[in-house]
């Protein structure tokens, strides 16, 4: 079958992103326009049939390297292509290459999900990255089943601790674009409490825009006396929802309101069609080794998955980064950089 490649108009690509098996919220439009406002370029590389239905594509994002060594490609959740179609990634590629050749990219970083641990990236021209973007490991929670047995599928602790915060009179509220502020100031409280980064104010104002309005995401915010103690952001394209953000004042915490939020944002995702909700980030390890760690590490992730254990998901590796190397000096000057910066 032959494959055009073609710049998709913002409307298509997004239909594309959300009818692929492998859809990502990272690869629509407006996380790409997200990003711009914060440093990264943006550009989609697609193919498409003699019928000019979009068969493959991966949206690019392009930044600068730390020390201004050089350029990076960037792709969360991409391509989204069929891997074991060896024409389309082929084809496919090759727009990738040229695109990041024109703009003077370094290298390419992918980081393309789940499901694909049969894929020979090796084969395709990439190598193991040791330096990962998004979490690699996380928590997938079943939505396809109704809310008994989701909360049944929970430990006792977080059925209890949602129960509290009903009890205790949490007020649980979609939040409105006035709210980010609110938000924010969580944010900014868990950051300091936690010793985790979080993004600019502006960073979630803007999420919030492109987003929310669309139906792809909610803020939601539960409060007692009129004051916020807890609010998540939750996102879903098709089957799929995620908890990105979410924070935590430490007043009134025996009134539990972080589940009284996550469970609503559970039941958003539920509404939006989604049958899976990805707690988004744990530790990078494996099963046994978070069991076995959780109650003496607070450290990086490790502070968060003792709440994200209770919701009753399973634990999930994605097949990691992987770099597509285009300017060998300027790659190894970058992977000297990260190295002394993991020191």
């Amino acid at each position: 079958m032959p494959l055009h490649p073609i710049t998709p108009d913002p409307a298509a690509w997004d239909a594309f992103v959300e009818a692929h098996p492998r859809a990502h919220l990272l690869q629509t439009g407006a996380w790409g326009e997200l990003k711009r406002a914060f440093g990264w370029l943006p550009e989609r590389v697609a193919l498409a049939d003699d019928g000019g239905r979009l068969v493959a594509g991966v949206q690019l994002l392009f930044r600068r390297l730390p020390l201004r060594i050089g350029c990076l490609a960037y792709a969360p959740y991409g391509p989204l292509v069929d891997w074991s179609d060896d024409q389309q990634v082929r084809a496919l590629l090759a727009g990738v290459d040229r695109a990041a050749r024109a703009r003077g990219a370094a290298f390419l970083k992918i980081e393309p999900g789940y499901g694909l641990e049969n894929v020979d990236f090796h084969a395709c021209g990439f190598r193991p990255s040791p330096q990962t973007v998004q979490p690699p490991r996380t928590i997938i929670l079943d939505l396809d089943a109704d809310d008994e047995t989701i909360l049944a599928r929970m430990n006792q602790g977080t059925r209890r601790n949602i129960r509290k915060s009903e009890k205790f009179e949490v007020s649980i509220r979609q939040g409105s674009r006035a709210d980010v502020g609110s938000f924010n100031a969580l944010l900014d409280e868990t950051g300091a409490r936690d010793v985790f980064g979080v993004h600019a104010p502006g960073y979630y104002e803007r999420a919030y825009d492109l987003f929310v309005p669309q139906g792809r995401a909610a803020l939601i915010l539960g409060s007692y006396d009129g004051h916020d103690l807890a609010g998540v952001m939750v996102f879903a394209l098709g089957d799929w929802a995620w908890y990105f953000y979410g924070a935590s004042s430490a007043q009134e915490r025996q009134r539990m309101a972080s589940y009284g939020v996550q469970w609503a944002g559970i039941q958003w995702a539920k509404t939006q069609g989604a049958k899976h909700y990805d707690m988004y980030g744990v530790p990078d390890a494996d099963p046994e080794a978070l069991e076995a760690s959780f109650n003496e590490r607070q450290d990086g992730l490790w502070g968060v998955y003792r709440f994200k254990r209770g919701w009753g998901g399973s634990v999930t590796r994605s097949v990691g980064a992987w770099d597509r190397v285009y300017n060998r000096p300027l790659y190894a000057a970058y992977r000297l950089v990260v190295a002394r910066l993991d020191r």
